[in-house]
């Protein structure tokens, strides 16, 4: 792990300072900001001599393409002021898309080809391989965090070689997942281990059938998909590939690809539309969390983003919208499997935790989507009374007793209440 750094760049330290200054004299919240804004930039950012950016997730040394996006997402806002930390995106930006080139089915890399993880999974793995989960939202989220990079400090620097070729390789994947069945080379599986950690039929997962949807192996917790379609998952690719289409044409004056992103979406779109949306009997039509595209759903939701919860946060519907609300309803209601209610706390966990565990990566999404400034503040007040003292979010804690939890400090979940406190400051991340 990175050794602490004894000074923030100005702009990070800035922004603690305006946070300060705008809460009430002595409030907790303000040190709880401080300590989980600063831990992710002293802790888990490494800068390296070729310009390139390594973002460990915590307490395991190595990157995840998901983490490590939302790890700076927040500083996004103060990167628009400070070179130092647009600089560092970049160099973030580049480091994944380098990363999606040597292996686009892989979720986690090492720092260098050290041969450490899961080296022992039956799979086509390497030595820069940490692990070979395939996820869609891994190839999503470096995209999301170029296009954010550019909406929000105007820089376009990341828009190189790397990532166009990078991109390529992303919608080739997703055509050939779209096919799963028939035209996928990728197996996955893990010995002697839960059933969450590997997958069915020798390593192809459950059968699925084409629905113009593309297929995930694993969700954003790590754990085995259900079903092979995973709903909030094609959603941000739909999502993220609407931001292809406006680089393609804005930036590389690529007219086919921008074509190919948009064809690419609208195929996704109508898989999810045919297929994802189902008649519940109290919450009426909602959106389901798998499918398989045979009949079968998954009606649940996990506390790990993508989630159906994060819709609005994914940019994919508004957070108004009817069927968008209704499946909200089902979520945050105990017909949800893992919401849960208890004398501390009520929200979303994950099967990845124990049972009766909520993940404040969940409820810091809850008030992110909260159309209310009350229900953002209640959210805030639950995640500031459950850290079981530690000044810092954990992965999930028990809904009765938030002094047992699951991992003394989660990068990721640090930073989502931070952009939680500064969405209800009124700072904003700019989308379009």
């Amino acid at each position: 792990m990175q050794t602490e750094r004894s000074t923030l760049p100005t702009a990070l330290s800035g922004l603690i300072a305006a946070v300060r200054e705008r809460l009430p004299a002595g409030a907790r919240r303000a040190d709880l900001f401080e300590r989980c804004f600063a831990n992710t930039w002293n802790t888990t950012i490494q800068r390296e001599d070729d310009g390139t950016t390594f973002v460990i997730t915590g307490d395991i040394p190595a990157m995840w393409l998901r983490d490590s996006t939302a790890q700076v997402r927040a500083y996004i806002i103060p990167a628009a002021e400070d070179e130092e930390v647009a600089e560092m995106i970049r160099g973030l930006v580049e480091r994944q898309f380098r990363l999606i080139l040597a292996d686009p089915y892989a979720n986690a890399f090492n720092q260098a080809a050290n041969g450490r993880g899961h080296q022992e999974d039956l799979t086509e793995s390497s030595p820069l391989v940490w692990e070979r989960k395939y996820e869609i939202d891994s190839l999503c989220y470096p995209i999301q965090l170029a296009y954010l990079l550019w909406k929000n400090t105007g820089m376009i620097a990341q828009f190189n070689d790397t990532m166009r070729q990078g991109v390529q390789t992303i919608l080739e994947l997703w055509r050939t997942e779209q096919h799963h069945e028939t035209q996928s080379p990728y197996r996955f599986q893990r010995l002697n281990c839960p059933p969450t950690d590997t997958l069915v039929r020798e390593g192809k997962g459950s059968e699925t059938v084409f629905t113009g949807m593309t297929w995930s192996g694993f969700r954003p917790s790590d754990d085995a998909c259900t079903y092979g379609y995973l709903v909030p998952s094609n959603m941000f690719a739909v999502v993220v590939l609407g931001y292809v289409s406006e680089i393609a044409t804005g930036i590389w004056q690529d007219p086919v690809l921008a074509a190919e992103a948009a064809e690419l979406a609208a195929e996704i779109e109508s898989g999810i539309h045919e297929h994802a949306i189902i008649q519940h009997p109290e919450h009426g039509l909602i959106y389901a969390y798998e499918t398989d595209g045979l009949g079968h759903h998954h009606l649940m939701d996990d506390a790990n983003v993508p989630s159906l919860l994060s819709i609005p946060y994914l940019g994919y519907a508004a957070a108004d919208d009817a069927l968008y609300q209704r499946t909200r309803a089902f979520l945050l209601s105990k017909d949800n499997p893992y919401y849960y209610e208890g004398e501390a706390a009520s929200g979303i966990g994950s099967p990845h935790t124990p049972n009766r565990y909520i993940w404040p990566i969940a409820l810091a999404m809850q008030g992110l989507t909260a159309s209310d400034p009350a229900e953002r503040e209640a959210i805030l007040e639950l995640l500031e009374r459950t850290d079981a003292g530690t000044g810092m979010m954990h992965e999930g804690f028990h809904a009765d007793d938030p002094s047992q939890y699951t991992r003394e400090w989660f990068s990721w979940a640090n930073m989502m209440y931070c952009e939680l406190v500064l969405l209800q400051l009124g700072y904003k991340i700019r989308n379009i």
